[in-house]
């Protein structure tokens, strides 16, 4: 009898897809509302380096914004998890979804202030300020995504059940950047062009968010949501911080690094595509003749085909973590993370060569479930969202400055006094460097890392 109860608790990693066909309610809430906003961020979000290009921006406010970026995602995690243990994961997720939205719509808004003031250019700063509303869904939702989880999951399987949830979420990965392609496909390499472009895509990201708040607010039953104790303030901040499970720590630090590295690079991948190398696709097919893509639509293509690869590859490698364990699988994607950018600048002006590091790009998701579980395993039930908003605080914060490193190396700088150049910028050695300290985390997480108790047992 314990063997079948045991096996009715495992998940099941096309359950979510089976129970969204038959339409049971709570999990098409659930896969709608996840399916739509990440749908939404990723295609604007990859494509926001093109669009302040065409606005004008440099590569340096390029990196400034992520670096802004980084703060938002440093500072939301942690309160976004006390506020989903406190009120529920789903209540959290439908609040967190409609500033979202907002948020798009002063990204789709940002060119009608083409008006500069000094040298700041007012449609850059709404650039800006719609980051801080377009990325609640995804940084204050993210100790709620974790703990429902982890409250859904017996401990040695949460990498099956993290790719369960990963698999459909990132289906929307695949999605939206085919989209933005589509849209993209008719237009020029022109700013103008490009602007028009990318205001079309917000308009069907800001459709979908209205979907996925809608869906929340009406749809969700939150009976089944647990609940910790009430935030404390800075104190329990304090105390969650020093608390932070010990398995967590060799992994924090190989993270912090293995991040730190992709987040120089991260925000410029699409000019690297786009401007620096400057790679479209043109095919003749025998009925429609020559089909020409500009570098814009033939990048969303190329995510397309990153995120097709991880969807191929994140179920098995959870089942594979179930033998070998944890570590070796997010070591392997750490991996990935790391030797990307050095591959990626240095690649041929080559439509297959990219297709073919993209392809191998989608393969660092493989160690994305296992990540997970090994962040959320060793947690207390009822504290999966401090606990992730805890660890999310210590390593973003310490990768707030990547991607401002990686735009002032990119583009260069001058001595403020003087004016005169002190380096002119060079965007091989910023992805270079990315690579090194990204290979530098990957290693010191071989060494030092950790396994969970619970796939230690099994492994």
């Amino acid at each position: 009898m314990a063997a079948e109860d045991t096996a009715e608790a495992e998940p099941d990693v096309f359950d979510p897809f089976r129970q969204f066909f038959a339409l049971e309610r709570d999990v098409l809430v659930l896969s709608l509302a996840m399916f739509a906003f990440s749908l939404g961020f990723q295609m604007t979000g990859r494509y926001m380096a093109e669009y302040m290009s065409a606005l004008g921006a440099s590569a340096l406010v390029i990196g400034l914004y992520g670096t802004f970026g980084n703060i938002i995602g440093a500072v939301y995690p942690y309160p976004g998890g006390a506020i989903s243990d406190r009120i529920g994961s789903r209540y959290a997720l439908t609040a967190f979804g409609l500033v979202t939205t907002l948020g798009f719509g002063i990204w789709l808004a940002a060119p009608l202030l083409d008006v500069t003031v000094g040298p700041v250019s007012l449609s850059i700063v709404a650039i800006f300020l719609g980051l801080v509303l377009a990325q609640a869904w995804k940084s204050f939702g993210l100790g709620a995504t974790y703990a429902i989880v982890k409250q859904a999951v017996p401990p040695s399987r949460l990498a099956a059940g993290f790719a369960s949830t990963e698999s459909f979420r990132r289906t929307a990965f695949l999605v939206g950047p085919l989209i933005a392609a589509a849209i993209f496909a008719p237009f020029t390499s022109a700013a103008d062009d490009v602007v028009f472009a990318f205001q079309l895509i917000l308009l069907v990201a800001i459709g979908f968010g209205v979907l996925g708040t809608l869906a929340q607010h009406r749809l969700y039953d939150a009976t089944d949501d647990s609940f910790g104790k009430e935030f404390e303030g800075l104190a329990q901040l304090r105390e969650d911080l020093r608390n932070l499970p010990g398995p967590l720590r060799p992994l924090l630090v190989g993270d912090i690094l293995v991040r730190f590295a992709n987040g120089m690079v991260y925000i410029f991948f699409v000019l690297v595509v786009t401007q620096f190398l400057d790679v479209g696709l043109s095919l003749s097919l025998p009925t429609l003749g020559t089909v020409s893509l500009s570098p814009q639509a033939y990048f969303g293509i190329l995510l397309g085909l990153e995120m097709f690869v991880a969807l191929l590859v994140m179920i098995p490698a959870a089942k594979i973590a179930e033998r070998v364990g944890l570590k070796p699988v997010v070591a392997a994607g750490f991996l990935v993370y790391a030797v990307f950018p050095v591959l990626l600048i240095q690649a041929p002006q080559n439509a297959l060569a990219l297709a073919v590091l993209f392809a191998f790009s989608g393969l660092r998701f493989a160690g994305l479930p296992a990540h997970k579980a090994l962040i959320v395993g060793p947690a207390e039930q009822g504290t999966g969202g401090r606990v992730t908003g805890a660890y999310y605080l210590l390593r973003n914060v310490v990768v707030i400055p990547s991607a401002a490193l990686g735009g002032l190396i990119w583009d260069g700088f001058s001595n403020p006094l003087t004016g005169e150049v002190l380096f002119e910028g060079d965007p091989v050695l910023a992805f270079s460097i990315a690579t090194v300290i990204g290979l530098v985390g990957t290693g010191y997480f071989l060494l030092f890392g950790e396994e969970f108790e619970a796939y230690a047992a099994e492994s």
